[in-house]
Parts: structure tokens; sequence; C-alpha cells
């Protein structure tokens, strides 16, 4: 998707009209919607992308990439939330996710 296109897309859903949401924008939410709360724990934690990424056998841009919101991991997502020691709640509906972390109990 383009710039001019998600203008235009933002554009008609503030004027009330009902928008189709294509794949590329589906997947590049969802991506949004996990990286920011790994982000988060990350920061909460006090650790820097290559602290995570060793614990989760992951390599620091794959973390990098995960905390911009660039790419949903599919494979190490188990592994990150054992790195951020904490459980993580991912909800996925046909328009909508939610990501969320939850720490383990001290």
């Amino acid at each position: 998707m383009n710039h001019s296109t998600w203008r235009t897309r933002r554009t008609r859903r503030l004027a009330g009209e009902t928008v189709e949401n294509d794949q590329e924008y589906v997947d590049a939410s969802l991506a949004g919607d996990l990286g920011q709360p790994v982000y988060d724990r990350r920061i909460e934690l006090g650790l820097s992308q290559p602290e995570p990424a060793e614990r989760a056998g992951m390599t620091q841009p794959q973390v990098s990439r995960t905390d911009a919101g660039d790419t949903v991991p599919t494979l190490p997502l188990r592994r990150l939330a054992k790195a951020l020691d904490g459980t993580q709640n991912l909800t996925i509906d046909e328009a909508n996710s939610h990501v969320t972390f939850a720490p383990h109990a001290a």
C-alpha cells in the first residue's frame, strides 16, 4: 500500500464511509499491535534488544524488527514471551488484533 492510498483510505474513513481493509493493511496493523507491547515490556524490564534476543534464541535484528512493528515473528512468539518473563496474550479476529504481556508473578 502506498502513502496516497493510505491517505485516501484514512480520509474516507474520517468522512464516515465504510472502508475495506486489504491484507497488507491488516498484516501491518497486526505487526504494530504486537511490536508495541514487546517494546513496552522490554523497556519495563530495562533490557536492550540483544538481551531478550539471546534469551529467546533470536537475533538482535529480529527483536528490533518486532519492536518497530515491521514484522510478525510467527514461530518465536513463545520464546519471546519467556524471554520477557511474562505471558503473551494475542487476540486476533477478522478486523482487529490486541496484544498484551502479563508479567509472571514474582
